[in-house]
């Protein structure tokens, strides 16, 4: 259940899973640099252009992206109130540059790899008495639970078209609370099997 990795011989699963948890990161604090729209456009463009190079089906992208437009919708409001339509148009093109780039680094990387890349990289927290495997599996989840989240926001709706439930925000935020309470306590119950307190 934890994993989304999506197997291919792209350039991008062949990628190293170290750099492409760098350019993530990277990327994520630059766009935060860059208010001018058209250059946060080519951004967007650019990791359109990398979902298409990773052999990812369009329809898988525009399934990523649903999920959000109830989000896009109220956060772009805000900030054209508080902010302006400019400022607003920035933030939403931010958003949805980060959350496809972040869903495709977890479609094209293993999970064992991911760990093992976050955990070399956490590795001289040692010295300071932290557990680099443990920092390393709480980062991979975090990353892989934002898709997650959407994929059960996905079923929740279509059960409720199935069933004629007139759509609404409450509707979905209720089940979709319950569906990741549970899916966070199944995940605990799996840790405590296998003993990830285990002293590394």
């Amino acid at each position: 259940m934890l994993s989304l990795y999506r197997p291919g011989t792209s350039a991008l699963h062949r990628l190293p899973v170290g750099v492409k948890l760098v350019v993530l990161l990277l990327s994520g604090i630059g766009l935060f640099f860059v208010a001018n729209p058209f250059v946060l456009g080519g951004f967007l463009l650019v990791v359109v252009g990398l979902w298409c190079l990773a052999g990812i089906p369009p329809v898988e992208l525009l399934r990523q992206l649903r999920p959000l437009l109830l989000v896009l919708v109220l956060l772009g409001v805000a900030q054209v109130v508080l902010l302006g339509w400019a400022s607003a148009f920035a933030v939403l093109l931010r958003l949805i540059t980060l959350v496809l780039l972040a869903t495709l680094v977890t479609m094209t990387s293993r999970t064992e790899d991911m760990i093992s890349a976050l955990e070399r990289a956490a590795s001289p927290l040692r010295v300071v008495g932290l557990r680099p495997h443990r920092i390393a599996f709480v980062l991979s989840l975090t990353l892989r639970f934002i898709p997650l989240i959407k994929e059960k926001a996905d079923e929740i709706r279509a059960a409720q078209r199935a069933r004629g439930v007139e759509r609404s925000s409450l509707a979905l935020l209720l089940p979709l609370l319950v569906k990741v309470l549970r899916m966070a306590d199944h995940i605990a119950e799996a840790l405590d099997a296998r003993g990830l307190d285990d002293g590394r």
